[in-house]
């Protein structure tokens, strides 16, 4: 069941960092050959987040 609600909440998280990446990629007129590069290092950042959340929250229960 927790991993179910972390799934989701993962994925929801995600898609608002996602979001919010390419608002900042378009207002500060970042060259489109960069946006790979950013979204790809952002994603990997938040899914070490996510993952040490999960574990954090596993363990304490």
């Amino acid at each position: 069941m927790l991993l179910l609600v972390v799934v989701l909440f993962s994925c929801v998280y995600l898609l608002q960092i996602n979001r919010m990446t390419y608002a900042l990629c378009i207002q500060k007129e970042i060259p489109e050959e960069r946006h790979p590069k950013i979204f790809r290092t952002i994603n990997v950042l938040i899914t070490i987040l996510l993952v040490s959340f999960y574990i954090e929250v596993s363990v304490a229960m």
